[in-house]
């Protein structure tokens, strides 16, 4: 008897539901759906398709994916509880027939939170700009409310669940914060010798493992009238500027002496090095320059003219590089003197100087 498909694959369950935590890796195994068919060889082959869905605008298939041969499901990303806190989607299982039958089913991810954010405080405000405070009149009695500090996790469970400690105060035996509420209370009465000017930080703790916190700084001034607490306080306030703007101009100060001086360092190494490459190319230059001989004068005589007779006498200064080039030199036209050039200039070649020369030490 020869099989015919004529049995659809049937999953396990009628609907699945699995969980994970938030924060997970992406690619991270979350669960595996199982389905069976009654046929057999191709007609059995189930395979597993991820149906086409959104979930909060978003597509199935960038949360999740499906592995066809398997129906093992992984995460595609990271999940935020914060952001989404469930989501389904249907998984439909195929065989391999001809047509092919197939059938699907629900699947349910549920993300369990993680403490991964901590206590946000709301009241009071904390602003740089200006200084808030609570105002405690002197007359105040035993558990005067001051001030209420209010905070927020967004997290669920007990990791949302917050406590309030006083860290540290002016005087912590004025007031207390309550565990659970974060009621500011004065503990005892108010006298004249307390400062006007209180200072409490109040530490907002969940319960998560391991616990986040928040700090949380609260002014109280203890006075009777407003004026008061403006004044004090707005000392406060200016002290505190003071102090910021004289730390900015000590740091700028330091900073441009700092510049100044590693600019006179590198002028003055500057200087330094060229005039010693100056002394140096000088020094090698004056060694390479050519002794030059001093040479009598050389006299001409006309006779029989009755005219004195005129003496040429060159002086030559000469560079390193002159040695290369030839010679011009000026001769005075006069009617007494034989002039063989009748431009008033005779150019000495290289080889002719070295005659002339020669001929020089030949007459001494």
């Amino acid at each position: 008897i020869s099989d015919v498909n004529d049995n659809a694959p049937f999953f396990d369950k009628s609907s699945y539901e699995a969980s994970v935590q938030e924060n997970n890796t992406p690619g991270l195994s979350i669960f595996t759906v199982k389905a069976r068919d009654a046929d057999f060889n191709q007609n059995a082959r189930v395979s597993y398709i991820l149906e086409d869905s959104s979930v909060n605008g978003v597509p199935v298939s960038s949360l999740v994916s499906v592995s066809a041969d398997s129906g093992v499901i992984h995460s595609i990303r990271s999940f935020d509880y914060e952001q989404i806190k469930d989501f389904q989607f249907r998984v439909k299982a195929q065989d391999g027939g001809s047509p092919p039958l197939s059938s699907n089913v629900s699947v349910k991810i549920i993300i369990q939170d993680q403490n991964d954010n901590a206590p946000q405080v709301l009241y009071p405000v904390q602003s740089g700009a200006s200084v808030v405070a609570e105002i405690v009149p002197r007359s105040a009695d035993v558990g005067y409310l001051v001030t209420k500090v209010v905070a927020v996790d967004v997290d669920s469970g007990q990791n949302a669940w917050l406590s309030y400690k006083l860290q540290k105060a002016t005087d912590r035996a004025l007031f207390e914060v309550g565990l659970q509420n974060g009621e500011i209370r004065t503990v005892r009465q108010v006298t004249d010798k307390d400062v006007v000017k209180q200072r409490l930080t109040v530490v907002v703790e969940d319960n998560g493992q391991p616990s986040r916190s928040a700090t949380v700084n609260v002014n109280v001034a203890v006075a009777d009238s407003f004026p008061e607490v403006l004044s004090e306080f707005t000392d406060f306030a200016q002290d505190k500027d003071y102090n910021d703007n004289l730390t900015f101009y000590l740091v700028l100060a330091l900073a441009v002496v700092s510049f100044l001086f590693i600019v006179s360092i590198i002028a003055i190494l500057s200087v330094k090095c060229y005039r010693w490459r100056r002394e140096r190319m000088f020094f090698k230059s004056g060694a390479n320059l050519p002794v030059i001989p001093y040479y009598p004068p050389l006299y001409a005589d006309v006779g029989g003219t009755g005219t004195l007779q005129h003496v040429y006498n060159y002086e030559v200064c000469r560079t390193t590089d002159s040695r290369k080039s030839d010679l011009k030199y000026g001769r005075p036209c006069s009617e007494s003197i034989i002039s063989l050039d009748t431009s008033g200039t005779q150019t000495l070649t290289l080889a002719q100087r070295g005659k002339q020369i020669s001929e020089g030490f030949d007459d001494q």
